[in-house]
């Protein structure tokens, strides 16, 4: 268990995945929580990250900083987005590692998962065929930053785990118009459209994937819960276990955003996997389940994009 006095580092505490452990935390009682702006630390320099946990010496750390967006982001700059995210998580792990860091926990993406992975994907089927082009790059910095804290606890006796989350959303997310994830994007595509009185929204692909969304304050209360409960090589699953097509969210998005016009579907762009779905049986047997509906979600990400004009720019 972590102490509610230990010094526990979040690293990407600005971005939405990072302050959501920052709200769980503060609302849990833990009191020394420290972080770092990227401008204050760059992550991707080791001299700097060495100096940083030689300073600060965390007890705890949530690694929660990478470099993210849509398929169109992974797709324009794979070299970028495989450097970025495997410096900087090498550079953390293995000052962690040196620092005798009580616990870290890393966290992937289910990205990492192979295209055609059994559905629902359990945690052992990492590895076991190719990945999705599109984000090849993000997945295999990803994939190596588990397997490194898992060589760490095989080879020196650390305590790093890593959990996988599904696709996330809530507060702070990034809404931009061509780098964001699905679900911030269609938010402010039919904000945009009802602002303007469009008659029409058009979505990339036909509509027919499927896909999982998880509340970013429910994944937080899992870290919370499994920093303090879970230890072990094997990665965990972080999810609803629940999935609706492309079309059954952008109706939903619609819906709570209140836009009356048609759903049209462009079918010459790309759809990605065509199927995405955590088992989350693992993290179920270890005590933890998700609270938010998914409607409801919408609504108060909605509400997050409305109440932050500078967040609905960039």
């Amino acid at each position: 268990m972590m102490e509610k006095n230990a010094k526990i580092y979040v690293a990407g505490h600005r971005g939405m995945v990072g302050s959501a452990i920052v709200r769980a935390l503060k609302n849990q009682g833990y009191t020394n929580i420290i972080t770092r702006t990227s401008k204050e630390l760059d992550l991707r320099r080791q001299i700097d990250v060495e100096e940083f946990f030689v300073k600060e010496k965390p007890d705890y750390v949530f690694l929660a900083a990478a470099k993210v967006g849509g398929i169109l982001a992974n797709n324009e700059a794979p070299a970028d987005f495989m450097y970025d995210n495997m410096i900087l998580e090498m550079n953390v792990i293995h000052e962690a590692y040196k620092n005798k860091v009580k616990k870290l926990m890393f966290l992937g993406s289910s990205c990492i998962y192979p295209r055609m992975a059994p559905q629902p994907m359990k945690e052992d089927c990492l590895l076991t065929s190719e990945l999705e082009k599109t984000n090849e790059a993000y997945a295999l910095a990803k994939i190596s930053g588990l397997k490194y804290c898992e060589y760490l606890n095989r080879q020196y006796g650390t305590d790093f785990i890593s959990v996988m989350p599904t696709n996330l959303y809530g507060p702070n997310d990034n809404y931009h118009p061509e780098h964001s994830h699905v679900l911030p994007a269609l938010i402010r595509r039919f904000h945009e459209a009802k602002e303007n009185n469009l008659n029409e929204v058009v979505i990339w692909g036909t509509g027919t994937p499927l896909r999982e969304f998880l509340y970013v304050d429910d994944l937080a209360d899992a870290c919370v819960y499994l920093m303090n409960t879970y230890s072990g090589n094997e990665t965990v699953n972080l999810g609803t276990g629940k999935e609706l097509s492309i079309k059954e969210l952008a109706e939903l998005v619609k819906k709570v955003v209140g836009f009356k016009g048609n759903i049209t579907f462009d079918t010459t762009k790309p759809d990605g996997t065509p199927r995405k779905l955590l088992d989350v049986s693992k993290l179920e047997k270890l005590g933890w389940k998700y609270k938010t509906e998914l409607e409801d979600g919408i609504k108060l990400a909605y509400e997050d994009f409305l109440n932050n004009d500078m967040r609905a720019e960039r």
